[in-house]
């Protein structure tokens, strides 16, 4: 067996984990937010073969429960997929609670659950069972009434996506309604979704992470986390994407990598962040507009450094490429922008179209 789409697996004391980063980050971590949106197993999936009839399979989920809160984020469920087709779907229930609050965080026990996927199609056939972007999930165990082996090789390039939860989506209802995920399939590509929902902050240990990654294409969606978080000014900025980008060609000299720039995002198009949610649920900047010409950052702003970094290093780098995100989500895509920030369903599914659309043609980076 594999897990596809993580970089790295933990034994823990109930089972396997699966990190979207290497365990070695752990040390460089700025705080426990980037540990728990790490193991959240947003494009992961377990790989195999089996001539199984019934599968059954034992997961410990970790959900959130942020400070004020009643209740706690949704577990999600386990999809299976069979020789490329989604057969089935089965919820899980919440284990263990993982209580958020500035700074902190505390983990209440909870219990596994077990799920059964019965009355399988006969013969040999390729599994995934894709784990839930929206949990921490721990596998306890997998049972079959058939021998289980090693996933064949898919003979597809693999690409390495990071970005912000714009790309994340814990949110979504399945793992698939994603836009990386809607379009690696269009792509004909395996995905490893390195989007790190409030921490793409071009943080150096995520920048050796890419470096090391054994994958064909890169794509990075930088800046929203950098505008919303105040992470830095206009200044630092640019040297930050230089040496994020220098990093990830230690490793990968001639990868094809596309720089994507934020999609729309109204708070914070012409007003610096940091961002907070008002009453209504939406989000709302709370920098000053007037800060702008003294370097305090905007998408406005962040969109123009990106273009000229990219454009200044193709001269000696033809396979670094650029995207104005705005091209993959707009003006016009506004209205599907549910709490200002966030797209939703209906937008993923745009965003990835369009994508694919651009990256995955003939003409396009990623040709």
């Amino acid at each position: 067996m594999r897990f596809r789409g993580a970089l790295d697996l933990e034994r823990t004391e109930a089972g396997v984990l699966p990190w979207r980063l290497p365990l070695w980050t752990r040390a460089q971590f700025p705080d426990d937010s980037v540990q728990r949106i790490a193991t959240l197993s947003s494009g992961v999936r377990l790989a195999f073969v089996t001539s199984a009839t019934v599968l059954e399979v034992e997961a410990l989920t970790t959900v959130t429960q942020y400070d004020g809160s009643a209740g706690h984020s949704a577990p999600g469920a386990l999809e299976l997929v069979v020789d490329g087709v989604r057969l089935r779907r089965a919820p899980l229930l919440a284990g263990k609670v993982s209580q958020v609050s500035v700074g902190r965080s505390r983990t209440i026990p909870g219990p596994s659950c077990r799920v059964t996927f019965d009355q399988l199609p006969p013969g040999e056939k390729a599994i995934e069972l894709w784990l839930p972007q929206q949990s921490r999930t721990e596998v306890v165990g997998l049972w079959a009434d058939a021998a289980v082996g090693p996933p064949s090789a898919t003979g597809r390039r693999s690409w390495l996506h990071h970005g912000s939860s714009v790309s994340h989506f814990p949110e979504a209802d399945s793992p698939f309604d994603t836009w990386p995920v809607i379009a690696a399939g269009l792509g004909g590509v395996e995905l490893v979704n390195l989007s790190l929902a409030g921490n793409a902050r071009l943080d150096p240990f995520v920048a050796c992470a890419i470096r090391d990654a054994p994958v064909d294409l890169i794509s990075l969606k930088l800046g929203l986390n950098v505008v919303t978080g105040a992470s830095f000014r206009r200044r630092s900025f640019g040297p930050a994407v230089h040496g994020f980008l220098d990093t990830i060609r230690e490793g990968h000299p001639d990868t094809p990598l596309l720089v994507v720039s934020p999609v729309i995002c109204p708070p914070v198009e012409g007003t610096p962040g940091p961002v907070t949610i008002a009453a209504d649920g939406r989000f709302t900047a709370l920098g000053a507009p007037a800060d702008v010409p003294a370097g305090a950052l905007t998408l406005d702003v962040v969109r123009e450094e990106l273009a000229r970094i990219v454009s200044a290093r193709r001269v000696h780098d033809p396979n670094l490429h650029h995207l104005d995100g705005r091209d993959l989500f707009g003006e016009g895509d506004i209205p599907d922008l549910p709490d200002g920030l966030h797209p939703n369903s209906a937008g993923h599914r745009r965003i990835a179209e369009r994508f694919a659309g651009i990256a995955f043609t003939q003409a396009g980076p990623f040709a």
